[in-house]
């Protein structure tokens, strides 16, 4: 699995909180008193909150003059237009979205919230609840627009105070690392090297404000645009979100998931027959792991589900089971699960429905070459469109940093579909966020419903899953490429739909059929297996190997299900753009997790022993 290069317009966030790390490169390092740094030593902390303030009820009513929207003490018209009702706030504040039933009623709606120096344009939905006649009240509830920077600076043997950046919603100091600092009296400087320098140069400069008790001192950093001001870092303490738990967490000692009225059984490790031992040491290894370095594991959260039932759930730096998490990557799966649900509700798409004869309102354009005419939703899904797209290749004119940030074409599909073909669909899958993207636009196309309103309709609520965060394009359009935020336990729904065989609770949402392709090994993509938007492994098990299929995305994302062992793990983290991403994702399961499954049969004292593997990287994404 490869890491998204984090300089796109979904993660415009990135490249903001780059700019406040990043000043001007003619300032060279200034050696000033190194020595007089030694009282900064310790963990300092920035947190930047950006809003946004459009949130709370939202009441929707109509009257006799029209519609009419009641938000954040604004009395404003709604307009509806094919059975679509929308309003948006002044001053770009965001924007909502519902569907008009054919009884005059709402049930869902969206809003839109506005591009933010820390979030990407989002899209959250709204559920709506009768609030007396031809009233209708909902939540908006969209991302909190935060910014977490710490800065670790540490006595090291040479004299010298090291450095170490950290975000924890972006990781931007992989980008900008930082090594030492320097100090002459008032006067800070950061130094390190930009990623692919090879010389030190000031990444930081700020002013010490000493207001003599230890716990007020003030490092205040002068920001460049677009981010103009001054930002406080203060002293942080041992029991910081820095640390996985605090900085001295104790014993780590197994409790039970919560029980909660979502859908998801909950049991204790013996139930199930995992070794609890095991997984408390593992746990502990997690707490205890050294937070010294910008490529430290910052795992936020382990779930384990086995024979249906959750039976581990750990939250670390902050997290817990009611934030929504950044997916990346790992929210392409999603949009291959919402096509299979598509496909059983007897919507009108299939597997080999044609991309462009689609996208064109049932007929090809006039002209199109045969290999676009030959493009089917299921290339789409396997990222073997032929579409001249590679993430990892920037001179490839459909990858997603170009796409994403370009302001030509606001309608991602259309810019998508412009882009030459470099190859026959189906022969080569080559890692490509468009392909997901488009297959998203195909779904709307062929059913006439929006991507939002059909994965509430067709998994939100059978899954219970009320609470979403889209990326969208600047047209409004969910991004199926990957992004969407979701509740840790709520996500992990998909990789146990998927081990089910495709139902929930009974109820059937996707075909066996669909599942078996969409786990299989169907392509190489990157030296990995690729079946349906889902990367298929084989793990070292006792003296055996088990298959795998997972969901994963930049920073340590991951859904892994284990049909053999009937077990499916998530891991969240945020080591985005970081070298460890894949060992999160790939290293710790099958090191730490797996040995401590159990079946049939096993002693209680077989020794719980961590396995051999080593993680596969993949090729280096093609030149073309």
């Amino acid at each position: 699995m490869r890491t998204a290069n984090p300089l796109t317009r979904k993660s415009l966030p990135a490249i903001l909180l780059g700019v406040l790390f990043l000043f001007p490169l003619s300032d060279r390092v200034q050696g000033a008193g190194a020595a007089s740094a030694d009282e900064l030593a310790g963990l300092w902390k920035a947190q930047h909150d950006y809003g946004p303030t459009a949130r709370g009820t939202l009441i929707i009513q109509k009257a006799a003059s029209g519609w009419q929207a009641d938000f954040i003490g604004r009395r404003l018209a709604a307009r509806e237009e094919d059975h679509v009702l929308t309003f948006d706030l002044p001053d770009n504040q965001g924007g909502f979205r519902a569907l008009v039933h054919r009884d005059g009623s709402l049930t869902d709606g969206q809003w839109f919230q506005p591009v933010s120096p820390v979030n990407p344009p989002y899209a959250t939905n709204i559920r709506f609840q009768s609030d007396g006649a031809n009233r209708w009240r909902g939540e908006v509830l969209p991302l909190r627009d935060q910014a977490t920077d710490y800065l670790l600076l540490s006595k090291r043997p040479d004299g010298s105070v090291g450095a170490v950046i950290r975000n924890r919603e972006f990781n931007m100091g992989v980008r900008y690392n930082a090594d030492h600092v320097v100090r002459n009296g008032e006067s800070v400087q950061i130094i390190g090297r930009l990623r692919g320098q090879d010389h030190d140069t000031v990444l930081l400069k700020g002013t010490l404000v000493d207001g003599r008790a230890s716990d007020s001192k003030v490092l205040s950093l002068a920001f460049d645009p677009p981010l103009d001001g001054v930002y406080n870092f203060m002293p942080a303490g041992d029991d910081s979100d820095f640390y996985p738990r605090g900085k001295n967490p104790g014993r780590y000692v197994y409790q039970k998931p919560l029980a909660r009225a979502d859908g998801w059984p909950t049991g204790t490790l013996d139930e199930v027959n995992i070794d609890r031992k095991g997984i408390e040491d593992f746990i502990q290894r997690l707490l205890d792991m050294p937070m010294d370095s910008v490529d430290a594991m910052q795992v936020d959260g382990v779930l384990i589900a086995r024979h249906g039932k959750l039976v581990l759930e750990e939250y670390f730096h902050g997290f817990d089971r009611d934030t929504r998490h950044a997916t990346r990557s790992a929210g392409k799966s999603l949009t291959a699960v919402m096509v299979g649900a598509a496909i059983q509700a007897g919507l009108p798409v299939s597997l080999s429905s044609p991309v462009y004869k689609v996208m064109n309102g049932g007929t090809f354009p006039e002209g199109l070459e045969p290999r676009k005419q030959a493009m089917t939703l299921e290339h789409l899904l396997t990222m073997s469109s032929g579409i001249f797209c590679d993430d990892g290749n920037p001179d490839a004119p459909g990858n997603e940093e170009l796409m994403t940030n370009q302001d030509a074409e606001p309608d991602f599909y259309r810019f998508y579909m412009k882009v030459p073909m470099d190859r026959q669909p189906g022969t080569e899958s080559v890692y490509c966020s468009g392909d997901p993207n488009l297959a998203i636009g195909v779904l709307h196309r062929a059913t006439g419903e929006h991507p939002m309103d059909l994965f509430d309709r067709l998994l939100g609520g059978p899954l219970q899953i009320p609470h979403q965060a889209w990326y969208v394009s600047p047209s409004r359009q969910p991004y199926g490429g990957g992004s969407i935020a979701m509740i840790p336990r709520d996500y992990m729904k998909l990789g146990q739909l998927m081990l089910n065989g495709g139902t929930w609770k009974g109820h059937r949402i996707l075909s066996e059929d669909f599942v078996r392709h969409a786990s299989a090994p169907l392509h190489d993509l990157n030296n990995i297996k690729y079946g349906y938007l889902f990367w298929v492994n084989d793990w070292p098990y006792k003296n055996r190997t088990v298959r795998t299929y997972a969901a994963g995305g930049n920073g340590g994302q991951a859904i892994i299900a284990i049909p053999e062992l009937d077990t499916v793990i998530a891991i969240w983290g945020s080591n985005y753009g970081s070298r460890v991403t894949l060992e999160i994702q790939q290293g710790l399961p099958p090191r730490y997790i797996l040995p401590a499954v159990r079946e049939a049969g096993d002693a209680k004292d077989t020794p719980v022993v961590p396995a051999e593997y080593t993680v596969t990287y993949g090729r280096k994404p093609r030149n073309k």
